[in-house]
């Protein structure tokens, strides 16, 4: 039976081929404990690219699990990019999703590559979703799925996915970093303010200063 396998590992594989990255001292944020949840988190600056955040947590007794990488591209006129995967027991969820926070519309080769990725994962059982209020700035070519026995799937089509992103990051002229920093800033901004599940729980657990840096700081590599 295939393992998991761990989507921080899997991204900083990818992006050390052809970027150089650089660990950011988190200090005490890097580990956080409360309520039987443990959260570590790491960040990287990535050069060429943007910034590269990997968080796991886990709860009950290790019983459930989960993993978030998210690729904020800041020197690349890219989507957000987002893979999270929740384990409990033998149920895995994986979602990932690409956010428009571009200063141009996507090209139609991006979006080509996205969709044949989100068409390898079509057999996959899809996941029931609930409106969010960012839904509006999620890219169709994104997907969520859930199901028991899918483990060597998931792995196939998060590496797939972060790869093909990746190359075609690598493809781009550099775009107006600073205006792109600015959209990944009003997103995780609003995201700190308008709330989300993980972002409520590291609030209720931690205190709404800290789930700020967790989230703008540390997840999305803004910088104050």
């Amino acid at each position: 039976m295939q393992k998991h396998e761990d989507l921080g590992c899997m991204a900083i594989e990818v992006l050390k081929r052809d970027h150089e990255l650089a660990e950011l001292d988190l200090g005490d944020d890097a580990h956080l404990e409360k309520n039987g949840m443990a959260f570590d988190t790491e960040a990287y600056a990535v050069a060429g690219l943007g910034h590269l955040c990997v968080m796991r947590m886990k709860a009950m007794l290790g019983l459930m699990r989960m993993e978030t990488v998210v690729l904020a591209a800041t020197e690349k006129d890219l989507p957000l990019f987002n893979i999270d995967w929740v384990g409990v027991a033998a149920l895995e969820t994986q979602l990932i999703e690409y956010y428009d926070t571009q200063l141009e519309p996507c090209s139609d080769e991006l979006l080509n590559m996205l969709r044949v990725v989100k068409s390898h994962a079509a057999g996959l059982p899809d996941k029931d979703s609930t409106p969010r209020w960012y839904d509006a700035l999620i890219m169709p070519v994104s997907l969520g799925k859930r199901g028991i026995g899918c483990t060597r799937r998931f792995n196939e089509v998060s590496r797939e996915a972060f790869t093909s992103f990746v190359s075609k990051a690598d493809s781009l002229p550099p775009c107006d970093s600073v205006a792109k920093a600015e959209k990944v800033r009003s997103f995780a901004e609003e995201l700190v303010s308008r709330g989300g599940p993980a972002v409520d729980q590291v609030a209720k657990l931690f205190g709404a200063e800290t789930a700020r840096r967790l989230v703008v700081n540390h997840m999305y590599g803004v910088r104050e």
